[in-house]
């Protein structure tokens, strides 16, 4: 492996761990060169493959960059970190894998999306629900940030902007 910060190839395993149901093994490591750490993520090559099935019943290999595209998109100038969106799209990838063999609706996404996206920020939530559900006029706009502001935060608290 080499460090992403000298570009060495030297280093040591500090801790391994299994994630995403065993899917996933994640090493923390340290450049035996610049002592700096890094964490590297390995996933096991499947023989099969998850597909979307989007809006107009095309069917799409899935696409973990999608998601993560459009959590950036969402958070854009919002205090949500890289590593707060890594691990939103993780939990979205776990519920897809927790419900589904082989396909998925882009819907069960979306909507799995906007579920843990609520938790972290609730202004991103709201921008990628009104580009992800489409809002046909203000009104189905104006409910959907009642409802967000009414929903209590990850403190108990309920509020909108933080």
């Amino acid at each position: 492996m080499r460090c992403p910060f000298c570009k060495e190839e030297q280093d040591k395993v500090i801790d391994s761990r299994s994630s995403d149901g065993g899917r996933i093994i994640r090493r923390r490591r340290q450049c035996l060169s610049c002592n700096k750490r890094f964490t590297t993520y390995e996933k096991t090559c499947e023989s099969f493959r998850m597909y979307v099935i989007k809006k107009d019943s095309s069917r799409v290999p899935y696409d973990r960059e999608k998601v993560i595209v459009g959590l950036q998109k969402a958070c854009y100038k919002r205090p949500v970190s890289a590593e707060q969106i890594r691990q939103i799209a993780d939990k979205v990838e776990e519920d897809i894998f927790k419900n589904f063999d082989k396909e998925v609706a882009s819907t069960f996404i979306g909507e799995s999306v906007i579920k843990h996206l609520r938790d972290v920020d609730k202004v991103a939530y709201i921008r990628f629900a009104s580009v992800y559900r489409d809002f046909k006029d203000a009104g189905e706009f104006i409910d959907e940030i009642t409802q967000a502001i009414s929903q209590p935060d990850n403190t108990g608290q309920p509020k909108l902007f933080q």
